[in-house]
Parts: structure tokens; C-alpha cells; sequence
């Protein structure tokens, strides 16, 4: 499928394909990037920082009236440059107290295998990432818990029962350095 958008000042286009695996019906889109210019990407940068800000707020920041800014605004938004908006909470607040980075091995890395253990990792709430890599290892996973007992519920209780496990190494966060959210547009 091709798209082609033309908001009137900057014109872009965005081609999106299906790749459709032999053995499933797997569909994964992609987007190609989108030109940005400085304007788009000081309001990338702001809204990165706050995502609350208001239309009228957000224009005069990036020297704007509010109508151009908020056509950019939906431009980033329709192309996909702007995901979604979230709240990003503190877990300390919330009672989660630790951050495990976890490195997953499988038994193998047959297809049926992996889609398993992927549709169970996205169907449970406590993995907050989780990300196929190269290497010599298959997945790499990071969630959060409350002390050691919780620690040792997930992985005991959840980790370990995912499809397909083999082995897992954790590594425990002693103290977060830098954690940011925001991308350098």
C-alpha cells in the first residue's frame, strides 16, 4: 500500500508493505522515514519533554501560530512519528522498588516456538520490554518488581513457564545512571 500526504507546506510520502511469513500469517508494517525539518523537530523535542503542553503553549514555544503548529502537530501524529501519548510513572511511587534486564534463551528457534513465546510475553502485563536480538542470545526482557519474594515469584512463576524457555540470566539494576524516554530528533 503507498500513501502520499500533502498538508500544504511539505510534502512527504510513506510507503507501508505486508510481509507475509510461509508458515503464518505474520504482518509487519514499516514506515519509512519521514523528513523532518527544524521546526518539526523542536516540536518533537518539546513535546518529548512534556507531552501535556497545550496547542497555544507548544506554538509559542517553537514560534508558531497555533494553527500551523497544530497542523504539524497532526502531520506527526497521521505519519506516525508521534506514537501515542502516555504518563510515565515512577515506580518507586507504585512500590516497584527493582528493575531486572533479563537475557532469555529458547530451546530452539523454530517459528511456532518463537510466535508462542512472543504472544505470551505480550499478554503478560509485568514484562514492560521485550526485544529479539542478535547474538548468542534470543531475547532480552526487563520488568520490575516490588523486593526479592516478587523477584522471585516472576521468575519462578512466569519467567520459567513462558514457551520455550530454556535458560535465563538476570542482571539487577543497582542504580539507574541516565533513563530518558526521549529520542535525539
Amino acid at each position: 500500500m503507498c500513501m502520499h500526504v500533502d498538508d500544504g507546506e511539505t510534502r512527504y510520502n510513506a510507503i507501508l508493505f505486508a510481509f507475509i511469513a510461509p508458515t503464518r500469517q505474520i504482518m509487519r508494517a514499516r514506515v519509512l522515514p519521514v523528513q523532518l525539518d527544524s521546526i518539526d523537530r523542536a516540536i518533537l523535542t518539546e513535546l518529548q519533554r512534556d507531552g501535556r503542553l497545550s496547542n497555544q503553549d507548544l506554538a509559542q514555544r517553537v514560534h508558531l501560530s497555533p494553527s500551523a503548529c497544530l497542523r504539524r502537530v497532526r502531520r506527526l501524529e497521521e505519519s506516525g512519528v508521534i506514537e501515542r501519548y502516555v504518563a510515565l510513572l515512577n515506580a518507586k511511587a507504585v512500590g516497584r522498588h527493582g528493575t531486572s534486564f533479563t537475557i532469555i534463551n529458547l530451546e530452539s528457534m523454530n517459528t511456532p516456538l518463537l510466535e508462542a513465546f512472543e504472544r505470551a510475553v505480550r499478554s503478560t502485563p509485568e514484562i514492560l520490554d521485550c526485544y529479539y536480538v542478535a547474538g548468542s542470545n534470543d531475547y532480552l526482557i526487563r520488568f520490575a518488581y516490588r523486593d526479592a519474594e516478587d523477584l522471585e515469584r516472576f521468575h519462578t512463576e512466569v519467567l520459567m513457564r513462558l514457551p520455550g524457555v530454556e535458560r535465563s540470566n538476570s542482571m539487577l539494576v543497582l542504580r539507574t545512571v541516565k533513563k530518558t524516554t526521549a529520542l535525539a530528533v
